[in-house]
């Protein structure tokens, strides 16, 4: 599916190729098979031609569809009807609730280029507004956005975790704390599970002495002990060195993430058995969570990895806080998602009308709550699990587009809701009565939320005390 910059370039290329051959839209229908009217809708982006009609269109005017599909702008006039249009989309823009600029053939170059200039000033103090560790929160934005473009999908890592698991002799269900300690073993490692670990570290690798040190407990089941332990195996394994700055540390982190969670999902299984769901029309996160003996967590967004690349399924996950705020999040089925100004979607408020907020309510959560909602980019069908920590309660949703979602269980729930979010009028702006009753009368006291992607220490140890790792290390080389 093409994205509405993307449409609207191609509208404008079609447009720009028609009137140089002297064409109206009447006539260029005529020669293509279909209506002026609905060229009219393909030339203002609000369509998407077929590739068929694509090419009877690059023939009717002379040129071919590789030009057409071209992302560049055809000319200057077109590039600024393009700028405005994608300004006008914006989150920024859209929470001022001021009417759209709607550009006609009467509409000067230099009426455009004024307004452009406000919007380039708009966007410009918005991102000096922002409180948060800036640096952080664009790199974790596109690492985002270029796993988006992978389908959240790296094979390189998947074919060296089965390749490790097969060396260490695990074949089919739950990897087990046994094989994880032979995996370490073959890479020269021992597993030492301590009760004083740096405050500020997950875990420590002692490489001069080939030690492993963890935690003594985790999670119920130990689900988070195999995670760190392959998670620190993993460094070894895809040759990492000291990151250098923030953008290398995500990435590095993201991707031994991602060897942990294909070795407790292990593709060649995991792909199986999601195949066999699909088959059945029985695909749920539970089922793929138990098979697999990993947290619900783990389990959807290890659907995000396989669910696109092997089963052709786009798909949404969303970790919310209670009060709503996103603290974790893939899509790539063009789910609406709140985002700043610089593109960064987590600490922001997901809409209420969401599953992934709307669960909070359910009585019974002992299973997965779903649901239906319609957004303005279409409807999608959300599976949502609740749980809780000592940090308060959260939520795991994942979601499909409406056409997807008979491949899976819950299909059948008669739950639906309409968010028209990032419209504040959604859910975010009180009811007018309200507002009249209480405007003046009420005084809340903001509560203190600690920012997102806070600034890390520098040293050899991103993110961690350097003194704290030296004086572990030093204490337990002695033993």
């Amino acid at each position: 599916m093409a994205s509405s910059v993307e449409l609207t370039t191609l509208g404008h290329r079609i447009r720009h190729h028609r009137v140089s051959r002297g064409l109206t839209l009447d006539e260029l229908g005529a020669q293509v098979g279909v209506a002026g009217s609905h060229l009219s809708l393909i030339e203002n982006g609000k369509r998407e031609p077929k590739l068929s009609l694509l090419q009877e269109i690059a023939r009717a005017t002379g040129t071919d569809v590789t030009d057409l599909l071209s992302s560049e702008p055809p000319n200057r006039r077109a590039a600024l009807e393009i700028e405005l249009n994608r300004a006008q989309a914006s989150p920024v823009f859209r929470r001022l609730g001021i009417p759209p600029i709607k550009v006609t053939k009467g509409t000067s170059d230099e009426m455009l280029e004024s307004v452009l200039g406000l919007h380039r000033e708009l966007q410009r103090r918005e991102r000096e507004a922002i409180a948060t560790p800036e640096e952080a929160r664009r790199a974790n934005t596109e690492l985002r956005l270029l796993m988006r473009t992978r389908d959240n999908y790296l094979p390189d890592i998947e074919q060296l975790a089965e390749k490790q698991l097969k060396a260490a002799g695990h074949t089919s269900g739950a990897l087990t704390h046994r094989t994880v300690s032979i995996m370490a073993e073959q890479l020269g490692f021992e597993l030492i599970y301590v009760n004083d670990l740096p405050h500020s570290a997950r875990s420590v690798t002692d490489l001069e002495n080939g030690r492993i040190y963890l935690p003594p407990a985790s999670i119920p089941g130990g689900h988070g002990l195999r995670s760190m332990a392959l998670q620190a195996m993993a460094h070894r394994l895809l040759g990492h060195k000291p990151p250098t700055d923030y953008a290398h540390f995500l990435k590095q982190r993201l991707e031994i993430n991602y060897f942990a969670a294909c070795c407790l999902m292990p593709q060649t299984a995991a792909v199986g058995f999601l195949q066999q769901a699909k088959k059945e029309r029985n695909l749920a996160v539970e089922d793929f969570r138990d098979a697999f003996g990993v947290t619900h967590e783990a389990a959807g967004m290890r659907m995000t990895n396989l669910l696109t690349a092997h089963l052709g399924i786009p798909l949404h996950f969303l970790r919310v806080d209670g009060a709503g705020a996103i603290s974790r999040v893939y899509e790539n089925d063009d789910l609406p998602l709140p985002m700043d100004v610089t593109g960064a979607v987590e600490g922001q408020i997901v809409c209420r009308k969401f599953s992934a907020r709307s669960a909070f309510a359910e009585q019974n959560r002992t299973t997965e709550h779903y649901q239906y909602t319609d957004t303005p980019a279409g409807t999608y069908w959300c599976a949502t699990q609740t749980g809780a920590t000592a940090d308060g309660e959260f939520s795991i949703t994942v979601g499909v587009p409406f056409d997807d979602a008979k491949w899976f269980r819950g299909r059948e729930t008669p739950g639906r809701a309409s968010s028209t979010c990032p419209d504040d009028a959604c859910c975010h702006r009180p009811d007018a009565a309200l507002t009249a009753r209480w405007a003046g009368n009420a005084w809340p006291s903001a509560r203190v939320h600690m920012q997102m992607f806070s600034p890390l220490p520098r040293g050899a140890f991103p993110g961690v005390d350097d003194s704290e790792v030296y004086a572990f290390l030093d204490r337990h080389a002695a033993e």
